[in-house]
């Protein structure tokens, strides 16, 4: 976890970097900003308020961390902080590089040097690297002798970040600890900031396995499990419900237990095993059979399972209970039906 109270900025350097396939420019600072207390205290928080997530990532290469070259660029400002200027450059040029997608936007690059961030009780120096991408329009309200002048202009919102990366000077040997978020090209084919430019993947920690798991879950009960084996949609919103209070009600993992308690049905679990063992290797993902449950991770995926029964256009019917309540069936007229058991009306 991440406290943001003591954080100070000890330089900050500001470049604009554009889309390279529509040829738009690359512009370099010549020299850092200089800040105020007020603004200072204005840009910690569009910078760092935003990282509330437990996720941890690291810096990765196929062949060798060092050619990873954001990676080496941080590892040289780390070194030596008045390298910042040069290092920021050659972090814009690889930025630019990187930035070759139709949908990608130019923007302001930010790179700050942090002083003081304490991440799991250790104070540590941090490098953060941010891109301003989205522009809103705001007011500017100015009084003059004989009443206003309302003048409308664009400009960044403190509030939303649009791209960001906080590097940790610690376990650099690893490819560092660092956070990232990228809230603008969310499509597969743009995910350029993490993939191509930062080019990171997650520390397997338990948030991590948590988040994966139960994600691996979500897919196999709603895009194979039906294939495998003849199950209603009662039934599979069911399954739903209990993977994620299993989650929910345990605070360690264990794979033979959850597939014991949720599943049950020996064709369901043999299903989920090929389904899961396929997906981690086209996905390259490692998982241990056994892990610390993250209460923030099962949050987060809980809201990702629909446990709607739609029925033709006429009903939506929201399931969290048990199966045992919800009767199928089918009337003399052919018709369908669910007859659901309950005690009280709330």
């Amino acid at each position: 976890m991440l406290y943001n109270e003591y954080i100070k900025i000890k330089s900050l350097v500001l470049h604009n970097v554009g889309n390279k396939l529509n040829q738009d420019p690359l512009f370099f600072s010549k020299s850092d900003i200089k800040l105020e207390e007020d603004l200072e205290v204005t840009l910690s928080h569009y910078f760092l308020s935003h990282f509330k997530q437990d996720e941890h990532y690291h810096f990765y290469h196929d062949v060798e961390l060092e050619l990873n070259e954001t990676y080496l660029y941080i590892s040289r400002i780390f070194d030596n902080p008045d390298a910042l200027m040069e290092q920021s450059i050659n972090l814009a040029k690889h930025l630019y590089n990187q930035s070759t997608h139709p949908k990608i936007k130019g923007g302001e690059f930010h790179v700050v040097y942090f002083k003081d961030c304490i991440l799991d009780g250790v104070t540590v120096d941090a490098i953060g690297l941010f891109k301003s991408e989205t522009k809103n329009v705001f007011l500017e309200i100015e009084k003059i002798s004989n009443g206003f002048e309302i003048e409308s202009k664009k400009g960044i919102d403190i509030n939303k970040l649009d791209k960001g990366c906080l590097v940790f000077n610690t376990k650099k040997e690893k490819g560092f600890v660092l956070y990232a978020i990228d809230n603008v090209n969310r499509s597969s084919e743009a995910q350029y900031w993490k993939d191509d430019f930062l080019k990171i993947t997650s520390i397997k920690n338990e948030y991590n396995q948590t988040n994966n798991f139960l994600g691996i879950t979500k897919q196999f009960l709603t895009k194979q499990l039906t294939n495998d084996v003849d199950v209603s949609k009662s039934e599979q919103i069911d399954l739903l419900n209990r993977s994620v209070d299993y989650f929910k009600t345990h605070e360690e993992f264990n794979k033979d237990e959850f597939e014991r308690n949720v599943f049950s049905d020996e064709k369901i679990i043999k299903s989920f095993r090929d389904f899961d063992e396929v997906f981690r290797n086209e996905n390259e993902i490692e998982l241990n059979d056994k892990f610390e449950i993250s209460s923030t991770a099962v949050k987060k995926q809980a809201r990702a399972f629909k446990r709607v029964l739609k029925l033709d256009g006429n009903f939506d019917i929201y399931i969290k209970g048990s199966k045992e309540l919800i009767e199928k069936g089918v009337d003399e007229d052919g018709r369908k039906f669910y007859k659901i058991y309950y005690d009280k009306e709330k």
